[in-house]
């Protein structure tokens, strides 16, 4: 069973940049494919994909609002996925979730079909 727990949130002013830590244990970390995710405050909102990173760390995927502003990577020896985020804006304010599936590539994928999440990290966007 993988576990994963996420760190680096916190309080960054608009315009701010910030860099979250996905620390991967539990199986073989090169194995699995591993997707970042938001999920705003508003109770409705559903928890929305930001962007995945291969097995072997050769394809990055990015869709939505925050494409052109993240970067994946990741560290297969040290078993970390990385998320660097820049020109951080108000409504970028959410938790933000690792995940992780035992195939090659996620990009894309729905969060129902994700075997194993972390507890969240959150990211506040404040002047």
């Amino acid at each position: 069973q993988v576990q994963l727990v996420e760190s680096g949130g916190g309080l960054v002013q608009p315009g701010g940049s910030l860099r979250l830590s996905c620390a991967v244990s539990g199986s073989i970390f090169s194995d699995y494919a591993v997707g970042w995710y938001r999920q705003g405050q508003e109770k409705e909102r559903e928890r929305e994909f930001v962007a995945s990173i291969n097995r072997s760390g050769s394809s990055a995927y990015y869709v939505g609002p925050l494409k052109g502003r993240v970067t994946i990577s990741r560290d297969n020896a040290k078993n970390m996925v990385y998320l660097q985020m820049n020109n951080l804006q108000l409504e970028d304010t959410a938790v933000y979730y690792c995940a992780a599936d035992n195939v090659g590539e996620v990009a894309g994928t729905g969060p129902n079909a994700m075997a194993a999440w972390g507890q969240g990290t959150l990211v506040t966007v404040s002047s």
